[in-house]
């Protein structure tokens, strides 16, 4: 399995709209915790090391040692 980066979202706006809402009441501490959860939650549903390994590198993170 690859790393679908083709639009994939039912209603995008939509679903940054649930997201921004969702924080709204919440302190910039609990808007970052929120987001680390919701990164480990939806990583433990994908599951597949290979794809999480390519997000990783998308989204500009460093793999392994330097």
């Amino acid at each position: 399995m690859s790393l679908n980066l083709q639009p994939n979202i039912p209603d995008p706006d939509g679903f940054y709209q649930e997201l921004i809402d969702s924080q709204r009441d919440m302190t910039d501490a609990q808007a970052q915790m929120m987001n680390c959860k919701l990164v480990l939650v939806l990583a433990n549903h994908i599951g597949d090391r290979e794809v999480l390994r390519a997000a990783l590198e998308v989204a500009g993170g460093r793999i392994g040692p330097a």
